[in-house]
């Protein structure tokens, strides 16, 4: 049967935008509906890190993206008397980006939207609300309806239809996601339900010093914070108690009166752009596919924003999500490859959400003996510090012989700056992304003629950091060669959402590139789905 696409996505936030870019990058023909007219500007998204910095640069503009980020260093917990109880260390470098950034989302949007109309592969229906998904045998079945603003400012469905066919479905619709509820699939619920005031201001002149870190303030009285949102704006939080209106909290007189109270400020030094009270959850979609319909961002997956993470895994379920039903929709890898989404994903974004729902109990403790016991507790150093970020432990990830992750498989991928020819920049602009293979010595030489083809068919980029091979690469800053002398490798596998299926030694390299193939079901028969 001829389905119209091969993709269609539900919603067009950072989620989808990215798995549109990378679709439409690949020449599979996508359509987009997303609810509202326009893309939102306004800056729901404050943080990224660096592997989400390198999303962001393989699905757009990234100078354009990063126009106003400002590198941040640490993420401070204080009591109500100003005690430090808990920094977390920000500092650093990741993935060829500052280990983490503040920024404006809005840039970022812009950006990765005009990626997605110039690669021609993708309609874009804004204003479009899907009423109906249909799943039907090899293909599913979306029908939409506009979506528009009377007079009044009431939002609703026209009568209009339009209903389109697609191989697969993405809903990337948000924490209310019609197409999760359509489906009938529950959420786990880890009891986070914290009401907060978010002030979202531009900065009219400097502000003090202070106001560049980001800052939790743990006072049982009221729970409240600030952070940089990039360099020309700044936000402002404060938890919304039980039993208060939150129509209060949302006046304008409300915020002026509280920003003048706690920080000094007035309008002389801010123009405040939203106030909204959110209500903060973790919440975990019971399953993220249903035959061929996948679920993705805050529709599979909702995490309270005490790490300022939200965000960075809805685009990383977006690039994962992409190259996986790239090699399906090519008929490359089989269908069951598509089950390892779900396998790799779920335990990372669970992980974060239940990393950021203890950070939240952290901020939110307003009984004040409680806030005593948890001062004494961090004083004393008894408070257990929050665990390692995770890693990929399942999927398309190399095992050793007993079956478990090898060393460094399902950590991520360095990027440094090299030089090929008069070409400097950045690895992936300037070898490329995708499947890449990196190695001290010359990687041609090391393979047979059929791992060589099977890379080309990927396809994967191979690069050898030493002079002389035909993929040469000059390693301007040192990069890999300090990562290669780090964990004691010769050689590494990356994937095209940028973690490592493998590291090891250059004698180890051929095996792993027939590793790789088993772990994709690869064919050489190309069976489109």
């Amino acid at each position: 049967m001829n389905n119209e696409y091969d993709v269609a996505i539900v919603g067009y936030g950072p989620t989808g935008l990215v798995l549109a870019s990378a679709l439409g990058k690949r020449g599979h023909r996508v359509v987009v509906f997303e609810r509202w007219p326009s893309l939102y500007g306004l800056p729901r998204l404050t943080h990224i890190d660096g592997e989400t910095a390198r999303i962001i640069q393989s699905a757009g503009d990234l100078e354009h993206a990063m126009r106003d980020a400002l590198p941040v260093s640490d993420y401070r917990y204080l009591n109500g008397a100003g005690e430090q109880l808990l920094e977390l260390d920000w500092s650093g470098s990741s993935a060829g980006h500052p280990a983490h950034i503040s920024m404006y989302q809005p840039d970022i949007e812009d950006a990765i939207d005009a990626h997605v109309r110039a690669t021609g592969n993708v309609e874009v229906h804004q204003g479009r609300s899907v009423v109906r998904v249909q799943p039907d045998g090899d293909r599913v079945e979306v029908t939409v309806r506009p979506w528009t603003q009377s007079r009044t400012g009431q939002w609703s469905h026209a009568a209009e239809e339009r209903t389109v066919t697609a191989k697969y479905l993405v809903g990337a619709d948000g924490a209310n996601s019609f197409v999760r509820a359509s489906l009938g699939i529950g959420r786990s619920d880890n009891g986070v339900a914290d009401r907060w005031l978010n002030i979202d201001t531009e900065r009219l002149r400097p502000l003090p010093e202070r106001f560049a870190r980001t800052t939790q303030y743990c006072d049982p009285e009221r729970g409240h914070m600030h952070m940089p949102i990039g360099r020309s704006r700044q936000r402002f939080e404060l938890a919304v108690l039980d039993g208060e209106d939150q129509h209060d909290y949302e006046d304008p007189a409300f915020a002026w009166k509280w920003l003048g109270r706690t920080h000094g400020l007035g309008p002389d030094d801010v123009r405040i752009l939203r106030q909204v009270v959110y209500t903060f959850e973790g919440r975990i979609a019971e399953s993220w596919r249903r035959g061929r319909v996948f679920l993705a961002g805050d529709a599979a997956h909702t995490t309270p924003p005490y790490m300022g993470q939200g965000a960075c895994s809805g685009m990383r379920d977006g690039i994962t999500l992409a190259w996986k039903l790239d090699l399906v929709l090519r008929g490359r890898a089989g269908d069951a490859l598509l089950d390892t989404y779900e396998a790799e994903r779920r335990p990372h974004a669970t992980a974060i959400t239940e990393i950021s729902s203890a950070l939240g109990k952290v901020a939110n403790t307003h009984d004040p003996r409680e806030a005593a016991a948890r001062d004494a507790a961090f004083r004393s150093g008894q408070a257990a510090p929050p665990p390692p970020f995770p890693t990929l432990t399942d999927g398309v990830v190399h095992r050793t012989a007993d079956g478990v992750p090898s060393p460094q498989a399902g950590t991520l991928t360095p990027q440094g700056v090299v030089r090929r020819g008069a070409a400097e920049g950045l690895f992936d602009d300037v070898v490329g992304a995708g499947f890449s293979v990196v190695a001290s010595a010359d990687v041609r030489s090391l393979l047979s003629p059929g791992q060589l083809a099977f890379l080309a068919d990927l396809p994967a980029v191979t690069a050898t950091v030493a002079p002389g091979a035909p993929d040469s690469v000059e390693d301007v800053e040192g990069a890999y060669a300090a990562y290669f002398a780090a964990e004691g490798v010769q050689a590494f596998i990356g994937r095209p959402d940028f973690h490592l299926f493998w590291a090891g030694s250059l004698a180890e390299l051929p095996a792993a590139v027939d590793a790789l193939r088993d772990r994709l079901a690869w064919t050489t028969e190309r069976t489109p789905a």
